[in-house]
Parts: C-alpha cells; structure tokens; sequence
C-alpha cells in the first residue's frame, strides 16, 4: 500500500492549514510542534508569522532542542541561556508559547531495540509531556546529511545535546566536543539518524504529522549561521503520516524539476550520502519510499 503524500504549489500560511487538513487526522491532547527556529545570522529559515496559523490550528507548543556545537562554530543554540535569548530575537517567544525540551536534564532515554548504529536516543526530558506531535519542516540541503527534511527533524531536531553527539559519532560518543573527533562514516551517520528518527516515531504511535515546505531551497541549512542563498526556486508545500514517504518524495521534485539549480542541490544530497537516511528509515519499517502524490488546488 502506497503512502499518501498531499501537495500543493502556492506557498502560503493558509495552504499549509490546508494540507495539513487533508490528513484527515486530529492531533490529540498536548502538541508538541517541532520547528528549526534557525541560527543566528541565518537568511533562510521560516519565520514564525509564517507558521502561526498552523500553530493556531492544533493548539499547539514550540519545541526545540539545544544544539552540539563546538566552540568554533560560532551558533548560538548550543545552550540554554543563549538559545533561549535568540528565541526571542527571532520572535518565537512572542507568538506561541515555546519549549526548549533539554533545558533541564536529565535526558529522557528511548529505546530502540532493533537500531542499525544505536541501541538508545537521548532526547529532552519534556518531549514527554506530549501527548502527539506535528513536524513543521523546512525543507533545504545541509552540510553534513546532505538534505533536511522530516526525518532530520525527528532525529537530530529532537535529540539533546547528548542525543546529536551520539549520531554524529555513530554511537562512539555522548559529549558534545568529543563526538567530532570520532566522526561517524558516510554510512553510520545517516543510519544514526534514522535509528533515533524511528523512536520518536515510536513513541508517538500514529500521532504525529509531518509538513515540508520546499521553501528557500539552499544547500545549506537553517543550523549554519552563514548560509548559501537558495540555489533553486521554490516548489510548494507537502503533508503526509509518512515521514519516509515526504522526504523521498521532496527529493524526487527536485530530482524532477527543470531547475537548472537541481543539479548543485542534489550535488549537496548525494556527496552526503542523504539518500541512504529515507533508504535507512524505510528498513526500520517507520515508512515507505513507495507514495501516491497528491496535488491539490
């Protein structure tokens, strides 16, 4: 049975209510909307006037993470007081009510039984205070899973401090300047992240949705505080239950579009082995690379 992923072209605050209406499902109890409030000095990330409608639609409270940043990197999110500071800055704070999930520790353990790299994923101890969750992801390259989407989403975007370490080491390491000293491969990386993406999956048992919007489409991700501008024009927005399902078939718009920029995008996506995080996902049996597109007007 193939997954039903809804599209439309016109990017706009109201189609996203729209397709996320064509779901057909109501998130129940407390919601937890993950969305990537994007790094200080980025140009691409979207903002939350755009996403307060949808928000508004499900009752829902912003969830972020804190990230594993070195001390070079120059981001900001990379703990709590700072994070918290450019919450504000970007607005956030101002619209809904937000919740930085690994503010406080300790780190809530998931299980993940049958994980390709790991055994357990670290996430922030309030994720438990949820009842069901809606992913708002925006849709773009990045410069070490070769594009993010839903999936990056769940696993990184969920992870704490320690969680991001462990995926980005491939298991090897929880401390967050340790980890990129033991680097995971090309293959252990991606299969990382689709172990921690299957059990936030898991956890939520069928109430979760997930919204991409091919929106800005840089190489580059939200998380880089200087980012290339966007290489392709914009192509819409996508819903679906499926998280395999809306990434891959993000992927093949791009894949499929006469944009001659496709070509330095899936440039991005393949370098990084990206491809290999959807094939990894569908094997732990969270979703399916096969789907039905459908447009709507």
């Amino acid at each position: 049975m193939k997954s039903e992923v809804y599209f439309i072209r016109e990017i706009s605050p109201e189609n996203v209510v729209k397709l996320y209406r064509a779901l057909g499902i109501e998130l129940p109890g407390q919601v937890a909307v993950k969305v990537h409030s994007g790094e200080k000095g980025n140009q691409n990330f979207l903002h939350p006037e755009f996403w307060k409608k949808m928000v508004e639609e499900v009752k829902g409270t912003i969830v972020e993470c804190n990230t594993a940043y070195g001390d070079a990197s120059g981001g900001v999110r990379d703990n709590t007081p700072s994070h918290l500071k450019l919450l504000e800055e970007h607005g956030w704070t101002k619209l809904f009510k937000v919740d930085l999930m690994d503010a406080e520790g300790p780190d809530v353990v998931l299980p993940i039984p049958n994980g390709k790299i790991l055994k357990q994923n670290l996430v922030g101890k309030d994720l438990l205070n949820y009842d069901s969750m809606l992913v708002l992801a925006h849709f773009k390259g990045h410069p070490m899973g070769g594009y993010g989407g839903a999936l990056k989403q769940l696993s990184i975007g969920c992870a704490s401090r320690a969680g991001k370490a462990l995926m980005h080491s491939g298991g090897a390491s929880d401390d967050r300047y340790e980890c990129w000293n033991k680097h995971a491969d090309k293959n252990a990386f991606p299969e990382a992240m689709a172990d921690a993406a299957s059990s936030v999956v898991n956890h939520f048992n069928g109430k979760i949705a997930y919204i991409n919007v091919m929106k800005n489409l840089s190489v580059d991700c939200d998380c880089c505080q200087i980012a290339e501008d966007p290489c392709m024009r914009d192509i819409g927005i996508l819903s679906s239950l499926d998280p395999v399902a809306i990434d891959q078939a993000c992927i093949d718009l791009v894949k499929n579009s006469d944009d001659p920029g496709k070509e330095h995008f899936m440039e991005r996506v393949n370098s990084r082995n990206g491809i290999h995080t959807i094939e990894a996902a569908a094997e732990l049996g969270i979703g399916s690379r096969e789907y039905e597109l459908i447009e709507l007007k």
